[in-house]
């Protein structure tokens, strides 16, 4: 387990004096510190899982909008190369026959 910075270490302790009781112990504060410096770890911690799991959304997401704009200029150069031997091939088809109607006639 990483260690807790001494940052979150003086919050914790200030939250506990914060809401300490008349009363209370030097020791029962040092033990609510304790509790608190967990709960901030286990957060931050939380909170890391949190970004991490944002970040793959977000890399995953513009990887998906990237590979669509990839493949539409190879499916516009294919639809092109096709649509360009349409026309010739009904061209030739009809030539031959009105030669082959115009033969048997």
């Amino acid at each position: 387990m990483s260690q807790i910075s001494n940052e979150t270490k003086e919050q914790a302790m200030k939250i506990a004096k914060a809401t300490q009781k008349p009363g209370q112990t030097k020791e029962q504060t040092k033990l609510i510190s304790a509790g608190i410096e967990k709960g901030i770890a286990e957060y931050k911690k939380q909170q890391k899982v949190k970004a991490r799991q944002r970040d793959k959304l977000r890399k995953q997401q513009a990887k998906n909008k990237q590979e669509p704009q990839n493949e539409i200029p190879q499916q516009a150069v294919e639809q092109t190369s096709q649509a360009q031997y349409l026309p010739w091939g009904l061209l030739i088809i009809s030539w031959i026959g009105f030669a082959s109607y115009l033969v048997l006639t």
